[in-house]
């Protein structure tokens, strides 16, 4: 076991980490950016680095200065937590180079992974089913609008570095085509510095289930069930649930074993999700994601596991501490995301907190980096927080949702927690019957004012 791991990451998953870390005897470094001095996980943290100035590309994605601080405190791992560096090839190689351990899967897995035509040429050889389209990249507008009448619009155009939402348009026909196709690729050029494009069957009416996956690294692997994150504003999810609601027992059994099966194929190490959109029965494949996810606490409520302390344990070279046999699924479990943005037009709102309460009781967990008088930078990401509630059942996990909102107090700057208490209001949200527009198509009926 590791004596001592930095966390190249900040706010909420830092903490995570440390918690994790602490609970098992491991100590922690902490970096962070001159905006960052006063934020939580420095606190919390045995050590911390200054990295830089605020800019991410100053500090957190800055990867000499990553390796400086683990090398100057004596660092034997680093974990990325998600986002920044997290699945980035480059930088899990020269962290191994510099003989440091990297907390995730290979660099080889990240690169494969990282490229939507590659991943998805592989999983397909791996028996994963995938969504029909273009057998690799789309060169030009001719050649898309072949695809289009061979597969029939709508159609959709994605970046094969794209992620986010970023690089990606919907042709519902022939005249869109052209439109949408120069559209998709000009933003991927933007985003991602790679213009090149593929071309997927559109789903009209999918829900978003994605499978979280495990592996030792040594050709074993597990999966903890699905995970339904189908209410998504601009293929950014707010809202996501375990077990799916519209996800059948012998269901969960056959995808999941199919995606356990395909990482212990490939030697696949510590913690990863596969995603699938999911119509009428049928899951098709769309991306893997190689680190932890943003609602990996879902899985964690009714699994009973800590996801964490696992990906330590794996990178550390001990066996995973669960087989297949011992993952029983107990209750349900809900994740919101809160933001700190202004409704409804979810604009970024950084600003001072003047008073935060965390909710309690019984299967409420908080997993935030705030404190009474934070001032949230400018320069990151707008998620201030998760809320994570646990039910006997999908019933009980709403109306605890429902009450922990109500104890929630952030005051300061506005945010999210009026999204999900009007949500909470709608027949659909209990019947569990929406799919990834139906979060959109709501917004646009104006029921935040």
């Amino acid at each position: 076991m590791f004596d001592k791991i930095l966390i190249a990451n900040r706010g909420e998953i830092a903490l995570r980490v440390i918690r994790a870390a602490r609970e098992m005897g491991v100590q922690t470094v902490a970096v962070h950016s001159t905006a960052d001095t006063d934020a939580m996980h420095v606190r919390m943290a045995d050590e911390s680095v200054c990295v830089g100035p605020p800019p991410g590309s100053d500090s957190y994605l800055h990867i000499p200065s990553i390796i400086a601080a683990a090398e100057v405190t004596g660092a034997q791992a680093i974990h990325p937590g998600y986002g920044f560096l997290s699945e980035n090839a480059a930088f899990v190689q020269i962290v191994e180079d510099h003989g440091i351990t990297f907390i995730g899967p290979t660099a080889e897995h990240i690169r494969v992974m990282g490229d939507k035509i590659t991943a998805k040429d592989t999983m397909k050889a791996l028996g994963v089913p995938c969504v029909p389209g273009s057998d690799g990249g789309v060169p030009d507008l001719a050649a898309a609008k072949k695809i289009g009448e061979e597969f029939g619009y709508p159609v959709i155009i994605k970046a094969t570095a794209g992620g986010g939402g970023r690089g990606m348009k919907v042709a519902k026909s022939e005249k869109d085509m052209a439109n949408a196709f120069q559209t998709a690729r000009a933003e991927a050029k933007a985003a991602f510095g790679n213009d090149e494009v593929y071309i997927e069957k559109y789903l009209t009416t999918p829900r978003h289930i994605e499978i979280q996956v495990f592996g030792d690294g040594k050709g074993r692997a597990v999966h903890l069930g699905e995970r339904d994150c189908s209410l998504q504003r601009r293929h950014q999810k707010v809202f996501e649930e375990a077990p799916g609601p519209c996800i059948t027992a012998e269901e969960r059994a056959r995808i999941g074993k199919i995606c356990a099966d395909a990482v212990a194929k490939i030697n696949y190490a510590g913690a990863g999700t596969i995603e699938f959109l999911y119509e009428k029965g049928e899951f098709y494949f769309i991306e893997m994601n190689t680190r932890l996810q943003v609602e990996h606490p879902v899985t964690e409520a009714i699994f009973g596991v800590d996801l964490v302390r696992e990906q330590i344990r794996v990178a550390s070279g001990l066996p995973m501490s669960f087989e297949q046999d011992d993952l029983t699924i107990n209750g349900h479990s809900i994740e919101v995301r809160l933001n700190a943005e202004k409704l409804p037009e979810f604009a970024p709102r950084p600003g001072k907190i003047t008073a935060f309460h965390a909710p309690g009781g019984l299967g409420v967990r908080m997993d935030s980096a705030l404190y009474d008088g934070y001032v949230i930078p400018p320069y990151y990401d707008s998620l201030i927080g998760k809320l994570i509630v646990h039910g006997r059942d999908r019933d009980e996990a709403l109306a605890r949702l429902n009450r922990a909102l109500g104890e929630l107090i952030i005051d300061g700057v506005e945010n999210t927690v009026p999204l999900f208490s009007a949500l909470l209001q709608e027949p659909a949200i209990h019947s569990g019957d929406y799919n990834i527009h139906w979060l959109e198509h709501w917004l646009e009926l104006g029921k935040l004012g």
